[in-house]
């Protein structure tokens, strides 16, 4: 089987860990035997004419058995330049923008599979409304690659990033930009616990496990998610993840001592959060939990999709 994944996922020096869960998937498909082709092009909305361009060239030119687009302006890309068949991914603000979600939605029912990073994006949430249930429709995470996240001691962490040994540290591991992530909601939770709070959005990927276990929690307050990376990722680092209830929150955290997934309420949030801030290196039992959520554990499910489809059959 050779596929072409399609993807405008690209890292930039402002957030260098974009794409990065499109290419820890394909990565594991290909250890499974797939042959899998990548067609990047860049962000912005001049890209994408000249981008389908070259795709349909390039499908011209070759052959391939499937092709799969991540992110729903992506699979318009692949789809008007006409590959079939075609699976789209769609990972969250491409179905919740209030542009961008509506082109989503519309290209759904022209694709021969459509596949959501959670079962979330085919629900609404916070009034937004989420990918309509055609037939054979599928949830396809990507997931994190856990090779590269487990504990470390928190003293060490902090040592290689700098920080204060004894500091009070909680991580907000968003862009504060990103106003769907709500960073004003974390930092009115660090500051009724007087602790410090580090945020992400440009932390290269081989340091984000250090800034996971320099922190006493993991703070995710976002109005939406498509997937929810980071609390995985916590996770693998048995550090203890508060959560609003979106994307696999509500699955990864559930039944978890010291994790929360409700929504967002400053009180409750900030009492849990001073009980992590109370010990030295507070430590959650997660990593068993995110281990089903892998990058390779999805990568199979991945391949069973793409075997579906081929044989003109619904994804389980």
């Amino acid at each position: 089987m050779r596929v072409l994944v399609v993807t405008n996922f690209m890292p930039d020096a402002s957030a260098p860990q974009r794409g990065r869960w499109v290419r820890d998937q394909v990565d594991q498909v290909r250890r499974r035997g797939i042959e899998v082709d990548l067609f990047e092009f860049a962000r912005g909305r001049d890209e994408y004419l000249p981008a389908t361009r070259r795709l349909r060239s390039l499908l011209r030119r070759e052959r391939f058995d499937l092709v799969h687009a991540h992110y729903g302006l992506a699979g318009w890309v692949a789809r008007l330049a006409g590959a079939r068949p075609l699976v789209v991914t769609f990972h969250g603000t491409d179905v919740r923008h209030h542009l961008v979600g509506h082109l989503s939605r519309r290209l759904a029912w022209r694709v021969d599979l459509v596949a959501g990073v959670s079962r979330a994006l085919f629900e609404a949430e916070d009034g937004r409304p989420g990918l309509p249930a055609v037939p054979g429709s599928a949830v396809l995470p990507c997931g994190p690659d856990l090779s590269r996240f487990e504990p470390i001691p928190r003293e060490r962490a902090r040592r290689e990033l700098g920080l204060d040994p004894e500091g009070a540290y909680l991580f907000f591991p968003a862009n504060p930009a990103r106003p769907e992530k709500r960073h004003d909601r974390a930092a009115e939770v660090a500051a009724a616990c007087g602790a410090d709070l580090l945020t992400g959005g440009s932390i290269e990927p081989a340091q984000m496990p250090l800034w996971l276990n320099a922190a006493n929690a993991v703070l995710v307050t976002s109005d939406y998610e498509g997937f929810g990376m980071a609390a995985i990722e916590a996770l693998a680092c048995e550090v203890p993840v508060l959560s609003t209830d979106v994307g696999v929150a509500p699955y990864a955290l559930g039944g978890i001592d010291g994790c929360l997934c409700a929504p967002f309420d400053a009180g409750a949030w900030t009492e849990l959060a001073r009980r992590h801030l109370a010990r030295p290196d507070p430590r959650v039992a997660g990593a068993a939990r995110a281990a089903t959520l892998s990058a390779a554990g999805m990568a199979e499910r991945v391949i069973e999709a793409y075997e579906a489809v081929l044989a003109g059959a619904e994804v389980d």
